[in-house]
């Protein structure tokens, strides 16, 4: 495949070839024309000529001058040639001795003819002929047709030196332009190989982004390539985290059940201590585990609607907590998309209406917005859960998103899910509030995605 630089040297060339070659088709054709209409307007100035120097006899015969306008006329093949025809009369100028040139044509007074070329047994000429009518005696007329003709070769000499300086003026300029059109690519293509080496300073492990500034056109690209660049990076160390909290996590379980195996006596205080912390480190594993399944921000996710992946949500909450009879209301804008992998959104909706489902009273209320800044910008979303349940004290807020703790150690749950939704939230540069609800009175989860690249 052909590089950037020489798929538009080539279309340059291309372009640049047709150009020229179209503008000398046209100035070769309009300088033939305008030599072609100089002769003419030369042959006709002969005639004309001919005609104020002529005269006519009483008994009605042409007097031709004796020095003829140009003193080619006199010269044997000079190639300029001169004829009168009359009905009874023919005459041809010194130059057309022995040569057969087409005189014989008779017009009508007034009438003109310019034709050419015309081919002779001598070469080709140009004609110019011209009909007029001498009054003489008692209103008689004479009429008479002159005819004036050149050969071709002067033609062909002026429309030839001029090709020749054409042709070469415009190599000259085809030349200089494709010089310049090099430098102004290399000029034009070099913030793209400044990419190309700011990447591969990336590969090396010298910088860690896409550094300076680049012209307009490319900070779409490099913006994205610098945004994929730090997803990549921020999975990575997210992964390296999990592995080293859940390794970290599983310490302690793993302590007392080896202090417990080799201290305690009693079967049954044996046993449930083992429970105990089996039930914790499976909690545990399933934390990290949704940990380490969230995906996080990406460049090119394809955005998903939120409506009908909520409603399937609610449908199975419905049937866990049939007994409550509660009534779940959506509000949710059709424009409103979320960008990023399907589990995420899943795992984000699913844990806020779980918890709204545990603690409301009678109604849930899920809204979606779309939010925009620039018609270029991916839309982010503003999604928001409440509850009529009893709400959470502002002083709690905080303690509650934290892993394994949960609002009433009465109610089932593992006191995860609301850590998980903090992780995916700021897996994609997200802001996560908890807020009272004006309309229902209880808890007011809001999820911010920001508009992006």
């Amino acid at each position: 495949m052909l590089s950037l630089q020489a798929r538009q040297l080539l279309a340059a060339s291309l372009g640049l070839v047709a150009f020229l070659g179209l503008t000398g088709f046209a100035l070769d054709r309009a300088f033939a024309e305008t030599a072609e209409t100089a002769l003419r307007q030369r042959l006709e100035n002969y005639v004309w000529a001919y005609i104020e120097r002529s005269e006519l006899s009483r008994s009605g015969e042409l007097i031709l001058p004796d020095v003829p306008p140009d003193s080619r006329f006199t010269r044997i093949g000079s190639g300029l040639y001169a004829g009168v025809k009359a009905k009874d009369f023919l005459w041809e100028s010194g130059s057309a001795l022995g040569r057969r040139l087409p005189f014989d044509q008779e017009l009508a007074p007034g009438e003109i003819d310019f034709s050419g070329p015309i081919e002779t047994v001598h070469g080709p000429i140009y004609r110019y002929s011209y009909g007029t009518v001498w009054e003489y005696g008692d209103d008689k007329e004479a009429r008479f047709t002159l005819h004036v003709a050149e050969d071709t070769l002067s033609l062909q000499r002026q429309i030839a030196v001029f090709r020749r300086s054409l042709w070469v003026y415009l190599g000259a300029a085809a030349l200089l332009l494709l010089g310049l059109q090099i430098l102004v690519m290399r000029w034009s293509l070099s913030p793209l190989r400044r990419v190309v080496a700011d990447m591969e300073q990336i590969m090396d492990g010298r910088v860690e982004r896409l550094p300076g500034d680049y012209p307009e056109e490319l900070t779409l690209l490099t913006d994205s390539l610098n945004e994929m660049i730090d997803v990549g990076r921020e999975q990575i160390s997210r992964t390296r985290n999990v592995l080293a909290d859940l390794a970290h996590s599983l310490k302690t379980p793993l302590a007392v059940m080896r202090s417990e195996l080799e201290s305690v006596q009693d079967d049954a205080q044996l046993r449930a201590t083992l429970k105990e912390q089996t039930e914790r480190m499976g909690e545990i594993v399933a934390y990290q585990l949704s940990r380490a399944a969230t995906t996080g921000r990406q460049t090119f996710a394809t955005p998903l609607v939120i409506e009908p992946r909520a409603e399937e949500i609610v449908r199975s909450l419905e049937k866990v907590y049939a007994g409550k009879n509660i009534l779940c209301e959506f509000d949710v804008d059709r424009s409103a998309r979320f960008h990023g992998e399907e589990g995420d959104l899943m795992e984000l909706l699913g844990n806020l209406l779980e918890n709204a489902f545990k603690w409301a009273r009678h109604r849930v209320l899920l809204t979606a917005r779309a939010m925009t800044i620039a018609p270029q910008r991916r839309a982010g979303v503003l999604i928001t859960v409440e509850d009529d349940g009893p709400g959470i004290p502002p002083d709690k807020v905080e303690l509650l998103l934290q892993r394994g703790v949960r609002g009433d150690e009465r109610v089932h749950g593992h006191g995860i899910g609301l850590a998980i939704v903090l992780d995916i939230v700021k897996a994609h540069r997200g802001e996560l509030s908890v807020e009272r609800s004006d309309e229902l009175g209880g808890a007011r989860f809001v999820v911010r995605f920001s508009p992006s690249l």
